[in-house]
């Protein structure tokens, strides 16, 4: 519905001539036949206009005489002698109202160019309706703000929409271009495996068949924004296509699916659900030794595990099978409060990404395969050991009386003496914590960054070796990770710290000063940090040392693999992070805390080409060791669960051999 708009000027003072035309504006125009719903005042043409009014019922803004200066409202016919007398300049100080058309009328208004610059209308009939409700938009046109409002609204849907359903489209012509093997049964999980690498093999040499469209250069784009003619363009467009097309063929690959887990079908996954927790880790256990050769898998490099086989199977078997409990248990901040930052982080991490894990967590403790005790060492020493004391026996008797506490409440804890239940500690007292309660000690999984075997506590092959990672901002736990190019590690040996222990002063002995290719500092001078960061030596060296300190793990294991530093292990009793799955020798150097005078002759006859081979599985191990804000599958949450997974499913092993 389209209305005219008519403006109406208010002036505090008027003339003769403002007065007659305000008089016959009242008589011609606003009469009761065209404006039944106005109830309106006689003005006076001899009175003062100052007092008369003209007052519009239910309507607001004009407040006071009205006044058409500049914009006339009237008719022709009955108005042609006052179009002259009401023509003059526009009053200075004023207020404008806009009249608009009513609809109900049905009338037309017919608006001409004046040659005094002013609009003349030709109407019977004016309505008056309030100026809020209306936005004046360009000669005289109106528009609603209803409008404005649903036309953003469906931009913004169509904004939202279009994309999805463009990706929707791509992705249904990918799956065209491979259509999936299905396969008619599945006689075991092991027969499912193969299946599902059949399917992956036949969907590549189905997209491999697929030719792709010749890309066009750098050169021939910025060729073509330059031309003027669209003809010549085309031209030129298809001169290049041929010339690609013959010299370099490419195919078309689909992109690679998301990680994420097999999937298996529903009937085996509701009978694996159905399983006792003892009859599930029994089919467990015959399934992983009944485990095939493996196949290349993208997200696992062969070189750096020990069985790649029986890992893939493992984690599996851990995927579709395991369920945590989590005792909720125990005051804060000893228990259920992570610690996210320092070079005891591990501890907090799992923590923290454990509980917040719904895929092995479960409420049910009947179902449960594993029981986690969410405790925290870090937290314990802060919140329990005496500065200056000495003693950290007040330590274990505070794990003791908990332990205690949870045997009494819950039956689970004698079912097994604790044997399927874990901790995950990463103090250097973390194993001294547990010494006060002698099952705790002997029978519970325990993954320590203090993977010491010489002092009894830490029991190979049962218990975990943790990685002791540094975190110096939660927000961004991979921040500097990576590391340069092979020729650009100047460096052979790298080493700064501070003095713990008795194997680091042997170390600075014999090799602080004494040679520039082995780079050997206590805590790193400041003369050399202004030049060259902590970070920046380990990213320059080929060889990055981790001697023992006060205890026998050292940050630096981890600190190397993130910068892709080969790391020197020096610690004749530790066991190396995750020691049950990966393969050291192959992306680390072992050396004896007695071989320290011969370090630089062991480093140097290692050979180019193994010292390659090395560097090389370091970066291939490094997505193993990384601690990610979500999960992902193979990464470090889910490798420290695994080894506690394939630590219990060991001990099953030992006792039905028993």
């Amino acid at each position: 519905m389209t209305k005219k708009i008519v403006q109406i000027k208010l002036k505090s003072k008027y003339t003769q001539q403002e007065t007659d035309f305000l008089c016959y504006f009242q008589r011609q125009i606003l009469t009761p036949e065209n404006f039944p719903f106005l109830r309106l005042e006689s003005i006076n043409q001899t009175g003062n206009p100052r007092k008369e009014h003209l007052r519009l019922l239910g309507i607001r803004g004009i407040r006071r005489h009205a006044l058409v200066s500049e914009h006339h409202v009237a008719n022709r016919q009955h108005y042609s002698s006052h179009h002259d007398r009401c023509s003059d300049k526009v009053p200075d100080r004023a207020r404008r109202l806009h009249l608009y058309k009513s609809s109900e009328l049905k009338n037309k208004i017919h608006t001409r160019k004046a040659a005094s610059d002013t609009i003349s209308y030709q109407t019977t009939g004016i309505a008056l309706e309030p100026s809020r409700h209306r936005l004046s938009c360009g000669r005289g046109k109106r528009v609603t703000w209803r409008k404005f409002i649903i036309f953003g609204i469906i931009m913004t849907m169509c904004g939202m929409v279009l994309p999805h359903l463009l990706y929707l489209s791509c992705s249904n012509s990918w799956r065209l271009l491979s259509q999936p093997i299905i396969a008619s049964s599945y006689y075991s999980l092991n027969s499912s495996m193969h299946i599902s690498e059949a399917q992956n093999r036949a969907r590549q040499e189905q997209t491999l068949s697929v030719p792709a469209a010749p890309a066009v250069s750098v050169n021939f784009s910025t060729q073509t924004a330059q031309s003027v003619s669209t003809e010549k363009r085309q031209t030129s467009m298809r001169r290049q296509r041929k010339r690609h097309s013959q010299v370099i063929p490419k195919v078309l690959s689909p992109p690679p699916p998301p990680p994420g887990r097999r999937s298996i079908p529903n009937h085996l996954q509701k009978s694996l659900w159905s399983l006792q927790p003892n009859e599930a880790l029994a089919f467990a256990k015959r399934e992983l030794e009944n485990a095939s050769a493996f196949i290349d898998d993208p997200d696992l490099y062969a070189p750096v595990f020990r069985n790649i086989s029986i890992f893939k199977r493992s984690y599996e078997l851990m995927e579709m099978i395991l369920k945590v409990y989590i005792y909720p248990d125990g005051k804060r901040p000893i228990f259920h409060k992570p610690h996210l930052f320092g070079i005891y982080a591990s501890e907090g991490w799992f923590m923290k990404q454990m509980e917040q894990n719904r895929q092995f967590v479960t409420r049910d403790p009947e179902k449960a395969h594993l029981f986690y005790l969410p405790y925290s060492a870090r937290q314990l020493k802060l919140a329990i050991y005496v500065p200056g004391s000495h003693d950290i026996r007040p330590l274990s008797i505070y794990l003791r009386d908990h332990m205690t506490y949870l045997a009494a409440k819950y039956p689970f804890w004698n079912r097994t003496h604790g044997s399927d239940h874990f901790l995950v500690a990463c103090h250097d007292w973390g194993p001294y914590a547990l010494t006060a309660h002698e099952e705790l000690t002997l029978n519970t999984i325990k993954a320590l960054c203090n993977a010491d075997i010489s002092e009894g506590i830490f029991k190979a092959g049962k218990d975990v070796s943790l990685p002791e990672t540094i975190i110096r901002n939660p927000n961004k736990p991979m921040r500097f990770v990576g590391g340069l190019m092979v020729s650009q590690r100047p460096i052979l040996a790298f080493f700064a710290g501070h003095m713990h222990g008795k194997v680091r002063p042997i170390l600075l002995k014999y090799w602080k000063n004494k040679d520039d290719d082995m780079r050997i500092y206590g805590p790193l001078p400041k003369r050399v940090s202004k030049k060259m960061s902590y970070v920046q030596h380990m990213k320059s060296s080929k060889y990055c040392l981790c001697p023992t300190g006060y205890e026998v793990n050292s940050p630096r294991v981890v600190e190397a693999i993130y910068y892709e530093c080969v790391p020197v292990i020096i610690a004749d009793n530790f066991v190396p992070p995750l020691n049950q799955v990966f393969d050291w020798s192959s992306f680390s150097v072992t050396v004896l805390e007695k071989d320290i005078p011969k370090l630089k002759e062991i480093l140097t006859a290692i050979p180019l080409r193994r010292y390659l081979k090395m560097q090389t599985n370091v970066k291939k191990v490094q997505k193993h060791f990384l601690w990610n804000l979500r999960p992902v599958r193979y990464d470090l949450f889910h490798m420290i669960l695994h080894s506690i997974w394939f630590s219990r499913l060991n001990q099953i092993e030992v006792s039905l051999q028993q």
